[in-house]
């Protein structure tokens, strides 16, 4: 097992990594302090864990709220339910909520904590790659608002996270890859050696190599602790991690949630994000065909759907987080392996971007057929 450190002085937790610590009883018990315990899981991954997290809680008070699977549900109507659980069943504030699931589970459990009596106990166990690499780490929740995409949420960090590597064995390729996207973005924002071993890794990531597998999710961890414990709620070099989320953003929210899975999105993102750090002048053509080659090679999209006009990916952009005093900054890239955010750009220049990425393997990839229906 592999325990890294996020270190938030006296709000610091654990991330372990390795392969069946659901059946590690004691490893969860640490961290469920109280005798009441709400286990948030949905229809796809309650099936297949809830019974190994029972058993490792059966001296405790224990209820379930089971929700439907999809990036749909990630929404106030479905965060509801939670509230209907803990408030029916008298949970009080010593309460711990444990999110059993993939991102949506993370960021509707975790919410429910930050906000239910002002805050109750979190332990995130997240069941998919993107969970495992991403949005279980760093104390991001939020739900999705049908004019943007995680606008409604707190920053609320888990008391600990497990990430069971065994898990990902029961993980639908698209989800795998969905989830590589993530892991591709850390070399991409700020770690040129673990781009680089993806490159020469990636096909092991796809067939489920358990070594290789680790080894990429403790390197992403470990890039994302890194990363919040300087800047916890965002105020600075957090944004970083944004690299391809405005962009992608947009997609989801444009398409409708649940279309495209988040890591499809974002992974356009970042080609449409280099696209637009080559316009600026920053990186040349063989950095962008580093970046859109390796998230092709992960079987994700590399250019935008054709769905979305530029009118309406320009609207929903502007419905983003990074928006300040009415400025959209963006983050982008001065090399492989380092991301800054900006404003420094014109809207001709995104435009631009958008326009190019729409065709970006006629541009600079067509020896690759574009990514289809999803």
């Amino acid at each position: 097992m592999i325990t890294l450190n996020v270190d938030l002085g006296e709000r610091s937790y654990p991330i372990y990594i390795g392969d069946n610590l659901l059946g590690d009883k004691k490893l969860l018990q640490q961290h469920v302090p109280g005798r009441n315990v709400l286990i948030v899981s949905n229809e796809t991954v309650a099936p297949l864990y809830l019974e190994q997290i029972l058993a490792m809680l059966e001296d405790k008070h224990t209820e379930t709220c089971i929700l439907p699977d999809g990036e749909e549900f990630k929404n106030l109507e479905t965060l509801n339910t939670i509230y209907d659980v803990l408030l029916g069943r008298k949970l009080d504030r010593n309460t711990t909520i444990i999110a059993l699931g993939g991102g949506v589970i993370g960021d509707m459990a975790g919410f429910a904590a930050a906000s239910y009596q002002r805050g109750v106990h979190l332990v995130q166990i997240p069941t998919t790659l993107l969970s495992q690499v991403d949005s279980s780490v760093g104390g991001k929740t939020a739900v999705n608002h049908p004019l943007g995409k995680n606008m409604i949420g707190a920053f609320y960090q888990p008391k600990a996270v497990i990430a069971d590597t065994a898990t990902l064995n029961t993980l639908p390729d698209r989800e795998l890859s969905a989830g590589i996207a993530e892991v591709i973005k850390y070399g991409l924002i700020r770690d040129l050696p673990f781009f680089e071993w993806l490159e020469q890794n990636m096909d092991k990531l796809l067939q489920r190599d358990t070594q290789a597998l680790e080894h990429a999710i403790e390197v992403s961890c470990r890039n994302k602790a890194e990363v919040v414990a300087a800047d916890e709620k965002e105020s600075g070099q957090r944004a970083l991690l944004n690299l391809g989320h405005t962009f992608g953003h947009a997609i989801e929210a444009g398409l409708g949630y649940g279309q495209w899975l988040h890591g499809e999105a974002v992974a356009t993102g970042m080609c449409m994000a280099a696209i637009m750090s080559q316009q600026l002048g920053w990186i040349n053509t063989e950095a962008v065909k580093r970046t859109t080659s390796l998230i092709a090679q992960a079987n994700l999209p590399i250019h935008a759907p054709n769905d979305l006009s530029i009118e309406q990916f320009i609207d929903l952009m502007s419905v983003d987080k990074k928006v300040m005093d009415g400025v959209l900054r963006l983050v982008l890239l001065k090399a492989v392996g380092h991301a800054v955010i900006t404003d420094d750009y014109t809207p001709d220049q995104l435009i631009t971007a958008i326009q190019c990425s729409y065709a970006i393997c006629v541009i600079i990839m067509d020896h690759l057929a574009p990514y289809g229906s999803v």
